[in-house]
């Protein structure tokens, strides 16, 4: 969905990677650019900056080696745009407290069981990650149940425990 409306509303030239064969076959009726694909191992076959920008959206948290890929948007992309679930929200925070469980949500759909998340990440854990890569963070924002911005100049501290997804857009 995200790149059919970037190559509709941006006019962008898009390429996506998707890791099911379904999903390969749903975009292709879509009329979208999309090979199968892992990020885990396949994005070593890119170029060095052969890509003005790359996306990974909520993803990063489903990959096995989210600094290996991470590291690799930022071989094969200018800038990189990586979002994800803000694990250290405050309602997870709450329902681990309360009821000594991993919450269930609307952005957070799965049992602890059957989630496609590997790696639970808070934004402090990606800033993180993003220093020890040597990353620049241009640009960040933390967002709420609803897809809206939250304090825009707020610290870190402040999204990690309000925001429930983040966006940041990085360069090397």
């Amino acid at each position: 969905v995200l790149l059919e409306v970037l190559q509709a509303t941006k006019r962008v030239d898009g390429r996506g990677l998707e890791l099911s064969q379904r999903g390969v076959n749903e975009c292709v009726a879509r009329g979208l650019s999309v090979v199968q694909g892992d990020a885990d191992k396949d994005l070593e076959f890119y170029p060095d900056k052969g890509f003005d920008f790359v996306v990974l959206s909520q993803t990063l948290q489903a990959t096995r080696n989210p600094k290996l890929v991470l590291d690799e948007l930022l071989r094969i992309g200018n800038r990189a745009i990586v979002s994800f679930p803000n694990f250290g929200h405050w309602r997870v925070r709450f329902s681990l407290l309360i009821k000594g469980r991993m919450p269930v949500t609307k952005d957070l759909p799965y049992s602890w069981y059957d989630t496609p998340n590997i790696h639970f990440c808070t934004i402090r854990d990606f800033v993180n990650l993003c220093e020890e890569l040597g990353a620049t963070v241009e640009k960040a924002t933390a967002l709420d149940a609803n897809g809206q911005k939250i304090g825009l100049s707020m610290p870190w501290w402040f999204w990690n425990f309000f925001g429930q997804q983040a966006v940041f857009l990085l360069k090397r």
